[in-house]
């Protein structure tokens, strides 16, 4: 049975996390920086691994993987309406990862070390906090 666009639309808007507005935005670009940066540390030390350092691993297709997961971060940026400035620099950082970290073995570890999606999600968190205050979390 075939839904209609207007029955889709009031579906997603009324589900947590999936709609247009600025605090369902910052939580899906907070849970993808989390699941590519952040999934869990490293046993020992402080260090926050994700799906970009080990997807990485896997020649050049890990890399494309990690830039397109990078640049839909990219994407929901644009969609708050950022500058052009703030989302060169986000899709500089991005490009930046993905040329490095296509280095066999010394670009395994530059990703390791530079958190692209990070840098991204602190650019994106300054602009919320400035324009859209409303959003802001808390971090226990």
């Amino acid at each position: 049975m075939a839904i209609s666009q207007d029955q889709f639309d009031r579906v997603m808007r009324d589900m947590p996390g999936f709609g247009r507005d600025p605090a369902s935005i910052r939580r899906r670009i907070e849970a993808m920086e989390q699941l590519l940066e952040g999934l869990f540390v490293i046993p020992g030390t402080t260090r926050r691994v994700g799906l970009d350092s080990i997807v990485g691993l896997i020649p050049v297709v890990g890399d494309v993987a990690t830039a397109a997961m990078g640049a839909w971060i990219v994407w929901e940026a644009r969609n708050l309406g950022m500058s052009k400035w703030q989302l060169t620099r986000m899709a500089a950082n991005v490009g930046f990862d993905t040329l490095v970290g296509a280095i066999p073995f010394a670009g395994d570890a530059f990703d390791f070390f530079f958190k692209s999606n990070t840098k991204n999600l602190r650019i994106i968190r300054k602009h919320l906090d400035r324009h859209h205050p409303s959003t802001a979390t808390i971090d226990a």
